[in-house]
């Protein structure tokens, strides 16, 4: 049985193995700072396998670099020792929901998540702060605690919210800002799905170190846009200018993949109709030369175009078509990229095809002798603009949302609900994930929850949120809210209720789940799992901090394992012991003590993917001794583990 490491993974270690496997002979030794031999990667050496050209020394070349930058990549990759706690009472059908609300830094967050949702999200938004001097700016010292950050850092605004300063006059304006955005941003791309998107709000502050930040993280080739937003359509007065605007980067993890949703057209006209109704048609040809005959072969295939069955509609000349020729036909294929001679495929498989054929999608005369395969576009859609323009976009709009939904001015600048509901739409489809990480007043929530109401879909949103206190002069402090925690959250409360009632027959996931970052649950000193026998369990010595329950264990274990933290999980009771099923027996974990054969037996005969429980929790010698067999008799194949 195997001990469970209960500690974010080391991205520098892992990227050394993959170098190591790629270059064996780079891998030499050196003595560390502690005077330690250890293994390390002979830059040379490696350098001499790359068949390009290197840079190095003082050779001048385009780069985006500042002080500390190094150490900012280092910060992204390095472990943590932390967990995600439940909190019940906070929640919102905690068992059923699929939502999730996080309390604690980002970064650290993050790296609790990177393994379990690694790859998993469609779509990221984030409004973090625009370094305007004046606003909040995370302490990345993870030596301190949250009382002692929140003590080191007792600054307020104008209205008592506390507040990080960092004037231009500390000499770090911009590095300090870099060095907290960039490993945060880091560790968000992998978190994405390789079709996934990202939004970043931001304002002329940082915006164009923003903008190189991510085209070296996520690549220049995978910016899809700069959004301009009318955040004050009536100008604020910055001296020469009045302000109207703020941005948002657009950025794809690998564009080649992306596909983003059409928005609402109201003023859309329609030139053609048919017996379903109005439509427009559109080529049926994949236009993105990312998708061609090479890399997508089975979308490269001929349709038929039959001439003798001519449909004349306003005028314009289409014809019914199929996968077979017949008498009078024309062979069409996808054309080629006039630019780049690229052969493009079909937006189509054929089985789609045989489904919509000469329903959806036609033969379209184009010339005296040139034919196209057409889809007859029927929704009134259109591409998101780059500028938006509408004032519905506007702080304005979003403050005065917060205030209508929590009854008085809670929270200053919130983005308003259709932006974001207007970047829900284009970056996500059905049963998608979105990750807020700077979520602020859950705006973000707000929409997803809105949407899916309207159109019945099944998004579902992780939100996190450092819990930065209101001050005591604040009217968030004064209506009862003691955190900005406690402000998103009973907003999300009270949108829910909102959306139900405006949409009585919606059905739409209005909970969440609340999880704390906290320090492990593991004991500063506990076993090393190298020296670790089965045979030790009963004089092994208790490795878990006395506070935790075992649900919080349960979410560590999920955590370590890979498990969504959004897994239904039914609590039932075996012999008196207390057991977790997660997700219909993949992952079985009792945490109790003086755990029996009886116990064991029957958790083995459920044949769960994992078993978990403490290595200090067997009865007596006896279990210890005769676990393995159990499992060998009814289920070998589960993996088992040990806290």
């Amino acid at each position: 049985m195997d001990k469970l490491k209960m500690q974010t993974a080391n991205k520098a270690d892992e990227n050394f193995k993959k170098l190591a496997t790629m270059f064996p002979n780079a891998v030499t030794e050196t003595v560390d700072e502690n005077g330690e031999v250890v293994r390390a990667i002979d830059k040379d050496v490696l350098m001499q396998e790359i068949s390009c050209k290197v840079v190095d020394g003082n050779e001048e070349r385009y780069q985006f670099t500042w002080p500390d930058k190094k150490k900012s990549v280092l910060l992204a990759n390095a472990p943590i020792n932390k967990t995600l706690r439940p909190c019940r009472e906070e929640s919102v059908d905690f068992d059923n929901t699929e939502n999730l609300y996080i309390e604690g830094d980002n970064l650290e967050v993050l790296k609790l998540l990177q393994e379990t949702y690694l790859g998993k999200i469609k779509m990221i938004y984030i409004d973090p702060p625009y370094n305007t001097g004046n606003d909040f700016v995370y302490n990345d010292d993870f030596s301190m605690s949250a009382e002692d950050f929140m003590e080191a850092n007792n600054t307020y605004d104008n209205e008592g919210n506390r507040l990080v300063q960092n004037t231009e006059s500390n000499g770090r304006f911009h590095t300090d800002w870099l060095n907290f955005i960039y490993p945060r941003l880091k560790i968000a791309k992998d978190l994405l799905a390789d079709e996934g998107v990202i939004f970043i709000s931001i304002d002329d502050n940082e915006v164009t170190n923003l903008k190189k930040i991510c085209d070296e993280i996520f690549g220049s080739s995978n910016h899809c846009g700069t959004f301009i937003v009318n955040s004050t359509p009536n100008a604020r007065d910055y001296g020469h200018i009045g302000k109207m605007h703020e941005y948002c980067l657009f950025y794809a993890k690998n564009m080649e993949y992306t596909q983003t949703n059409m928005l609402p057209d109201t003023d859309k006209k329609f030139k053609y109709s048919d017996a379903i109704g109005g439509f427009n048609i559109h080529p049926l040809y994949n236009s993105n030369e990312a998708f061609h005959k090479l890399n997508r072969p089975n979308l490269y295939y001929p349709f038929y175009l039959y001439l003798d069955e001519k449909l004349l509609i306003n005028g314009d000349e289409f014809f019914n078509i199929g996968l077979e020729p017949k008498e009078n036909c024309v062979e069409i294929y996808p054309p080629k990229s006039v630019k780049n001679s690229v052969q493009f495929v079909w937006r189509w498989g054929k089985e789609k095809a045989k489904t919509y054929m000469n329903q959806e999608i036609i033969g379209y005369k184009v010339g005296s002798n040139e034919f196209r395969i057409v889809q007859k576009m029927r929704h009134s859609e259109k591409i998101i603009r780059s500028m938006l323009l509408d004032t519905k976009y506007s702080s304005r709009r979003g403050t005065a949302e917060v205030e209508e939904i929590l009854n008085g001015k809670i929270f200053s600048f919130p983005k308003p609900a259709a932006l974001l509901y207007d970047f829900v739409r284009v970056g996500m489809s059905e049963g998608d994930y979105i990750l807020d990480f700077f979520s602020g007043s859950a705006t973000t929530a707000h929409a997803v929850m809105q949407l899916n109401a309207e159109d019945g879909g099944n998004r579902k949103f992780i939100m996190v949120q450092l819990p930065e206190e209101t001050g005591e002069k604040s009217e968030a402090y004064k209506a009862g809210y003691k955190n900005i925690c406690e402000i998103g959250k009973e907003r999300i409360r009270r949108a829910a209720k909102k959306i139900a009632e405006e949409n009585p027959e919606a059905k739409f996931d209005g909970g969440f789940r609340v999880l704390k970052c906290d320090t492990s649950n593991m004991k500063e000193v506990y076993y090393n799992p190298a020296e670790y026998e089965p045979s030790l369990f009963s004089r092994l010595e208790d490795n878990i901090k006395e506070d935790r329950t075992p649900e919080d264990l349960l979410f560590q274990v999920m955590l370590d394992l890979g498990v969504l933290l959004s897994s239904k999980i039914e609590a039932t009771t075996i012999a008196g012991k207390k057991v977790f099923n997660v997700e219909e027996n993949y992952l079985i974990a009792c945490f109790d003590d003086n755990v029996t054969e009886e116990v064991i037996t029957e958790i083995a005969k459920q044949k769960p993917y994992y078993f978990v429980m403490r290595d200090s929790s067997m009865a007596n010698d006896s279990v210890a001794t005769n676990f393995e067999q159990i499992f060998a008799a009814y289920s070998p194949d589960t993996v088992r583990k040990v806290l």
